[in-house]
């Protein structure tokens, strides 16, 4: 049985939602880099990003991630679906990871409680999008509706 919606009606917006949070990964990143290059790899300072804590190391795995996200979302084919729902268990398990971790030496990633806030966002927001982003045949639509009327 499927636990997902398939060819939900709104799954165009679903995907584009996605879309713009790989984006915003990207352009986050990418500012990320400029304002930190000339600091150390992962240093623990000041510098922030759109009013986030990052560093150079944040910054290239931001850049990474967005790229990820936004190459799921342009080649489809439930791709996007899978690359979503990984990556926002991922970045869900780092934004608790650097909120434990948020006043010591292993704040590694130099992140704030801003930063953990968006990051949390952004990983439910993609969660979201990867849960109604599926595309079926009209079967596996049909026996998720009759699943979904039984319950």
């Amino acid at each position: 049985m499927a636990h997902t919606p398939v060819n939900h009606p709104a799954r165009p917006i679903y995907r584009a939602i996605g879309g713009l949070v790989g984006l915003y990964f990207v352009v986050f990143g990418v500012l990320g880099v400029i304002v930190s290059l000339g600091n150390d790899f992962l240093a623990q300072d000041d510098t922030t990003v759109l009013g986030q804590g990052t560093n150079l190391g944040f910054s290239l795995v931001s850049i990474i991630v967005g790229a990820l996200i936004l190459l799921g979302t342009v080649i489809g084919r439930n791709l996007d679906v899978i690359i979503n729902q990984w990556l926002s268990y991922a970045l869900m398990a780092l934004g608790l990871a650097a909120l434990a971790f948020l006043r010591t030496d292993a704040n590694i990633l130099n992140f704030s409680v801003a930063t953990v806030i968006v990051v949390l966002f952004l990983a439910l927001v993609l969660l979201m999008a990867g849960m109604y982003g599926k595309v079926g045949t009209d079967e596996e639509r049909e026996a998720f509706e009759k699943a979904r009327l039984v319950l």
